[in-house]
């Protein structure tokens, strides 16, 4: 893991040619509510045996609900010997400190109310 990066970093870099691929180890549920837009989901439970997904990654920027459970993920993905040349970080303070756009899978649930 190459430590951590901001939130308005990551934003900022979504538009740049060096774009990173952004993993969000959420589940799949709360992934479709709303994820940075381009993000993969990869939820934490799976990851080890999805590690080889990131081999040609080049910059890699794991996303989690608060940014603890994503240093644990970047470590993981940075340890992967198909990483070694990969800059590999964690998303300070996760999606709570996100304050950028997020994107939906499909429609919200109707209100019973």
């Amino acid at each position: 893991m190459d430590g951590e990066i901001s939130p308005e970093d990551v934003e900022a870099s979504l538009e740049s040619e060096d774009r990173p691929r952004i993993i969000d180890i959420r589940s799949p549920g709360a992934f479709a509510q709303g994820h940075i837009p381009g993000s993969e989901n990869v939820p934490f439970g799976d990851l080890p045996d999805r590690i080889e997904e990131f081999a040609d990654a080049e910059h890699i920027v794991t996303v989690c609900p608060h940014g603890k459970a994503s240093v644990q993920a970047a470590r993981l993905i940075g340890s992967y010997e198909g990483t070694a040349d990969a800059t590999v970080k964690s998303m300070i303070g996760g999606l709570e400190a996100w304050e950028g756009e997020l994107v939906t899978d499909g429609e919200a649930p109707e209100s019973p109310f």
